[in-house]
């Protein structure tokens, strides 16, 4: 038997806001607190555990579905998931949620970033095909993003360093006890 909690932070928001690459830093600074991590990135999963899936409403609903539900299995294993998945649907996201929180914490985190600002930092050159049509559904531009109500977070990243973005998710955790506060030197 373990006497680790698991749980899962679930990042929320468009392409391009930083979703990933704030889970990247935060799940270092969880292992070093001893927790065991497990990323599920929307684009990794995509290739693996949800491939042949477009983006219709149907199949982002399915996609996001699948996600909650090997979130809620990594939850239940005591360890703590990260997951990065635009998830643009309120009601799915809910679902999710009550998928993990069957077994553990689900901590929401809307990376809250511009059309604008994505679009600035897209190195894929998505947005300009969206934005020129040639890119059919693509959400926050020509298929909604339903921002969350009520996260337990809200991460406004334009013109914040990923680093300090990352810093508010962990001290975060470390009010709620979900890890312990890291000793000051």
């Amino acid at each position: 038997m373990s006497d680790r909690s698991g749980y899962t932070i679930w990042f929320t928001g468009l392409s391009g806001t930083g979703k990933s690459t704030i889970a990247e830093i935060v799940g270092p600074e969880l292992e070093k607190r001893g927790a065991l991590v497990e990323y599920l990135d929307g684009d990794v999963v995509r290739t693996h555990l949800s491939k042949g899936l477009g983006f219709s409403k149907e199949d982002r609903d399915t996609n996001i579905e699948r996600i909650g539900w090997v979130a809620s299995r990594f939850t239940r294993a005591g360890v703590v998931t990260l997951v990065s998945a635009i998830s643009p649907y309120a009601e799915t996201r809910a679902r999710a949620r009550e998928l993990v929180e069957e077994f553990g914490p689900f901590v929401e985190v809307f990376v809250d970033t511009s059309v604008e600002e994505c679009a600035k930092r897209d190195v894929k050159g998505l947005y300009a095909k969206a934005f020129s049509g040639e890119i059919k559904e693509f959400t926050g531009v020509s298929d909604p993003y339903e921002e969350p109500e009520s996260p337990e977070l809200v991460i406004d990243t334009e013109g914040e360093d990923p680093a300090d973005s990352a810093a508010k998710v962990v001290s975060y955790l470390e009010e709620r006890g979900l890890i312990e506060a890291a000793v000051k030197a």
